[in-house]
């Protein structure tokens, strides 16, 4: 798992515990709880998968493999902005690779990490369903559109 150990506080368990008894602590629930979990903490780091694991019986080796599973959740901390670049086959057809290059380039990073300071992550998508404004690139909850390699600068002054 993740090499990173974080020192979960007593609130932080306690607050797992709540989600996971929100959900009566159903395994089949596993899914919902792992969302809840995700939305407060941002990430899902070993330890949490660990408490939920205590909680639901769910043994932690499914749990990892669900969070690996699914694209959506984290083990890593996002940023307070996380970038994301579709690269679904509109997008990757209009210049999704040189937009997502770009990105690279200004903030020093590869996709799945986080600048230094935590204010940027970035990542890719398979498909944000926004086809007609390929390429797309999502930044928390707002989307931007026909975006060119050349728009990333301006794009990251809005978040200075």
């Amino acid at each position: 798992m993740s090499s990173i150990k974080i020192e979960l506080r007593q609130e932080d368990i306690t607050k797992i515990r709540e989600i996971c008894d929100s959900f009566n602590k159903d395994p089949q629930e596993l899914i919902n709880i792992l969302h809840s979990c995700q939305e407060h903490f941002g990430y899902l780091p070993a330890e949490v998968q660990e408490v939920i694991s205590a909680e639901t019986g769910v043994p932690v080796a499914k749990i990892y493999g669900v969070v690996t599973f699914y694209s959506f959740f984290t083990m890593t901390p996002k940023g307070k902005h996380p970038i994301s670049i579709c690269m679904g086959t509109a997008c990757y057809v209009r210049g999704a690779e040189k937009v997502l290059d770009e990105f690279k380039k200004e903030l020093g990073l590869q996709v799945g990490q986080t600048t230094k300071d935590g204010k940027f992550s970035l990542s890719s998508l398979r498909c944000v369903g926004a086809c007609g404004l390929a390429p797309v690139v999502l930044i928390g909850d707002k989307t931007y559109g026909r975006v060119a390699p050349d728009d990333v600068k301006n794009i990251l002054k809005e978040y200075e």
